[in-house]
């Protein structure tokens, strides 16, 4: 039996489904279908459910079809346009989520949603009992009465019967009056001409409701209210008009239901429907909160069967079986994340779904139980783990390798790694680490490290954490690892070429970019320090400029105190708001002022030098290693969607080239004593790859001859000789060039060369003349990244484009330039990745003295002996250069220097 002491909860799901949509910014998933609704709508009822948890909660939405409202006033909401597709796409989810959390869901022809609320409100109230509704409607108000209240989940504001007389100045009775008199637009409800919002509230207050309000007509021009002298005659006039909208306005509450208030109650969640929908929408956090309730029926993975070893009995016994496997999970569990400083507490080993046992060698809080010896289980273990015949799979190996290196052992037969295997499998449709990686694999939610360590200053290392928890959650590592890679590999050998990218480009780079991390590049403490106060000082010459030039001092950092400058004293014009309405003070709205305006112009630059300090002189004598003398950075082979490499800790991809300052900074990478520096950069590889991709005959002649490709596209463009190319002529050719490959538009053009619109577009229509295989390409590969869903490199790698097919333009717009723009940027990954594995590995075969130190866009930084530098940059070049067989030479430039900026 219901409880009918506690509230009913009635929500306007119509209301909630458009508030959503609107107001929250548009979220997509992996697979292009679009969940910002979904994600709002649902993320209220879920914090109805837990505000009102043992109550009732009845979501409403309008039927489809029209009402009896249509036929009372057929421009009855005509203006509205039909919902977006994309919302539309959103409804069913919603309709079935809403279902699957175990609550009524009520659609009524003929009737609007406010009018089943209505009904049942009322009923719920003639029985004295309590009614909670939730929406962001105004017109509910007219429901509320002692026992009926408003809550509007999405900004937490509640109506009761005293709170409309505070927010409106009338009782909730007088609301249809109101909405009458003045109208509605959203609704299209006509209300009476000229009757704004004051003037209806001056009528209402004066003489009562409508019914009072035409029953006093000659009352209203004593009303103190302007243009109150001849609103009597108007209002007489547009009677119709003010009956017919109170009718409009009126909320039904007669609807015949199925249901009355003392049936509505919820059923049970359908766990599996919501483990479906929240997999399918990859809502992540509901997904762990769904499995961490236990109740789910799991895959299973989750059941294990998990050893922890202590005795060297157990140890030789799982050695054994080891040694059998055709391919073992393994892992380690350490001291830090940092590969340097990290020791090994323990090693987890896996050899069959469900089958899993954890070594711990080194936990040493107090009570721990007597573990085997760390040095010899590691002499036991080495020659397996530097057997490369042992095949081996693991999740982030790199990482293993390295910690493993610390010990004297070289991590050999690496195979397969989860993390890759996933991220060469779809880069863009989740993260790449374990625990994501289970939940949407596996449906499986893991021990997370904070579950057993804590969280902040008081987390645990992994040596602190008692065995009955370290052991579950290391011997899942293992297990889980090995479970995702019988799920991830073959779909990898069932996808195109993606088995042969994994095999032969992203798994060999696992122990060359462990090498090159752990080698480290040699920093000079000295030069960075000086840099640092020199920046220091040109920062305070600039604040103290800027504020010359505002007039006043303030803070360079405050948004708030900059716009008050910018817009409000100096009166720049405002070129774009931030989402709360005030004036943008970003820095491209800052780029685009500094064009005619002083202060955004210094400002850039305080910005551009405060984060060089901030990032990097300030920072990287920090990140000196104590025992090596060396920064080491840590590369990321699964972040980037396109395949390119990133760093982090030191980030050396964002250090600045164009800048006098940035490249002070690379000076401060140098080479250690009787070494020098060897820089080898790709030559315009994206261009190369575009040239080779599209098969344009002009773009093959100009780099087959060796010309400069943007003179020779100067000469196309602008139709002169080669050698009546400008300086300035080849720069807007290099910005087209340039442009073009990244999906840059005649508006983006514009803004770059600061040219008119329609100069820009005539560039490009002359670009395209000119070199008619570009844009054949271009469309091509629109039209199969439409086809597809996804564009390939030359060498098989996938980008998927969730929104290439998505009912928003712009968002398909943007799609399409990454699919133009993917397969150049993914190949050039794809060949700076294969010519370090020909680099490291011939450096390896011939053992020459020379390492590299860095990768870094299109470029390798070895330390080379001064003795050797030009044998083998000249070899270093060749292998480079002959990584990838294209159409056109790809060329190597490589530069020598006491640092990295001289060899740059």
């Amino acid at each position: 039996m219901a409880d009918n002491t506690l509230p009913i909860v009635l929500v306007d799901g119509s209301s909630y489904l458009y508030r959503a949509f609107h107001a929250l910014p548009p979220l997509i998933s992996s697979k292009g279908e679009p969940t910002g609704a979904i994600k709002g709508v649902i993320s209220m009822v879920k914090r109805l459910i837990k505000d009102y948890p043992d109550s009732p909660v009845a979501v409403v939405f309008d039927a489809k079809g029209k009402t009896f409202r249509d036929e009372l006033f057929d421009q009855y909401k005509a203006q509205r346009p039909p919902m977006p597709d994309d919302l539309r796409a959103q409804v069913e989810p919603i309709h079935s989520l809403v279902r699957a959390l175990g609550l009524p869901l009520l659609c009524v022809p003929g009737v609007e949603a406010d009018d089943v609320i209505g009904t049942l409100a009322r009923q719920a109230s003639e029985q004295g009992r309590a009614v909670v509704i939730s929406t962001g409607d105004k017109d509910m108000a007219q429901l509320v009465n002692s026992h009926t209240t408003l809550v509007n989940t999405m900004t937490g504001s509640v109506l009761d019967e005293a709170g409309v007389r505070e927010k409106y100045g009338f009782t909730p009775d007088l609301m249809i009056d109101f909405l009458a008199l003045m109208g509605d637009k959203v609704d299209n409800i006509p209300g009476v001409p000229g009757v704004g919002e004051k003037t209806a509230l001056a009528l209402l207050q004066g003489l009562g409701g409508l019914e009072d309000i035409y029953g006093n007509l000659d009352k209203v021009a004593e009303l103190e209210f302007r243009g109150a002298k001849s609103m009597g005659a108007k209002l007489e006039k547009e009677r119709d008009k003010a009956l017919l909208s109170y009718e409009l306005a009126t909320i039904k509450t007669d609807v015949e239901l199925e249901l009355t208030p003392q049936e509505l109650r919820n059923g049970e969640p359908d766990r599996e429907a919501l483990l479906e929908w929240y997999t399918r929408l990859e809502f992540k956090a509901w997904l762990e909160e769904l499995l961490g309730e236990g109740e789910v029926a799991q895959p299973e993975a989750v059941q294990g069967d998990y050893d922890i070893v202590f005795t060297q009995e157990a140890l030789d016994a799982w050695v054994a079986r080891l040694e059998q496997a055709e391919v073992f999970a393994f892992d380690t569990e350490t001291t830090s994340l940092n590969y340097m400083e990290a020791q090994i507490v323990g090693l987890s080993f896996a050899v069959q779904a469900g089958e899993a046992a954890y070594v711990p060698l080194a936990h040493d809080y107090p009570g721990a139980p007597e573990q085997l010896e760390r040095d010899a289980v590691l002499a036991q273990l080495r020659p397996l783990l530097e057997d490369e015949s042992a095949a081996k799979v693991g999740q982030n190996l790199k990482y293993d390798a390295s910690v493993l290196a610390n010990h004297g052992i070289t991590l050999r037969g690496i195979r397969f790694d989860t993390m890759l295997e996933s991220y060469v499998l779809d880069s863009v449709a989740t993260r790449h680490d374990m625990d994501s990686l289970a939940l949407k694999y596996l449906g499986h939610k893991t021990i997370h490290f904070e579950d057993i360590a804590g969280k902040g200053a008081k987390q645990l290392t992994f040596n602190q954490i008692p065995l009955e928890q370290a052991g579950p959650y290391a011997a899942e590592d293992a297990d889980v690892t090995l479970r995702l890679h019988q799920v991830l590999w073959p779909q990898l050998e069932a996808e195109g070429r993606l088995a042969d990218v994994f095999r032969d480009i992203e798994l060999p780079l696992v122990p060359v970019l462990s090498r090159i991390e752990r080698q480290g590049a040699l920093l000079s403490r000295e030069l960075l320090q000086r840099q640092s106060a020199d920046l220091g000082k040109r920062l305070q010459a600039l604040e103290a400029e800027a504020h010359d030039l505002a007039g006043q001092p303030f803070n360079l950092g405050s948004p708030k105190q900059l716009g008050e400058i910018l817009f409000d004293k100096l009166e720049l014009p405002v070129i774009r708001k931030t989402p709360k309405g005030a004036p943008s003070t970003s820095e491209e709205v800052l780029v685009e002022l500094a064009l005619d305006y002083p202060l955004p112009k210094v400002l850039l630059e305080y910005r551009s030098l405060s984060k060089l300090k901030s990032t990097y002189t300030d920072k990287l004598p920090e990140m000196i290693n104590p025992k090596t003398g060396r920064v080491h950075t840590s590369y990321h082979q699964a972040v980037a969607a396109t395949g390119r490499l990133s760093s982090s800790d030191p980030n050396l991809q964002n250090i600045p080239i164009r800048t006098e300052e940035g490249r002070r900074v690379r000076q401060a990478f140098i080479a250690p004593k009787g070494y020098r520096i060897v820089a080898a950069d790709y030559s315009q590889i994206e261009l190369r790859i575009m040239a080779h991709l599209s098969g344009d005959k002009g773009l093959l002649q100009a780099f087959k001859e060796g010309q400069d490709v943007h003179r020779a596209t100067a000469s196309e463009v602008f139709d002169i000789a080669l050698d009546a190319v400008t300086a300035e002529q080849r720069r807007k050719a290099k910005a087209i060039n340039f442009g073009l490959i990244y999906g840059m538009s005649a508006f983006g053009l514009a803004r770059q060369l600061h040219l008119g619109r329609n100069e820009a577009q005539a560039y490009i229509d002359r670009y395209f003349e000119r070199y008619p295989g570009v844009q054949d390409y271009m469309d091509r590969t629109r039209g199969l990244a439409h086809e597809r869903g996804y564009v390939e490199t030359l060498f098989g790698r996938r980008l998927y484009l969730p929104e290439i097919n998505a009912r928003n333009k712009m968002r398909v717009q943007a799609a399409e330039r990454t699919a133009i723009n993917a397969p150049m940027q993914g190949s050039a990954a794809d060949i700076i990745k294969m010519a370090m594995l020909a680099v490291y590995g011939w450096l390896q075969a011939e053992r020459v003295d020379a390492r590299i130190i860095m990768q870094v866009h299109d470029e390798l930084v070895l330390e080379v002996a001064a003795g050797e530098v030009d044998a083998i940059s000249g070899q270093v070049c060749e292998l480079m250069s002959g990584a990838a067989s294209l159409d056109v030479p790809l060329l190597v430039e490589a530069g020598v220097g006491d640092n990295w900026d001289e060899a740059h």
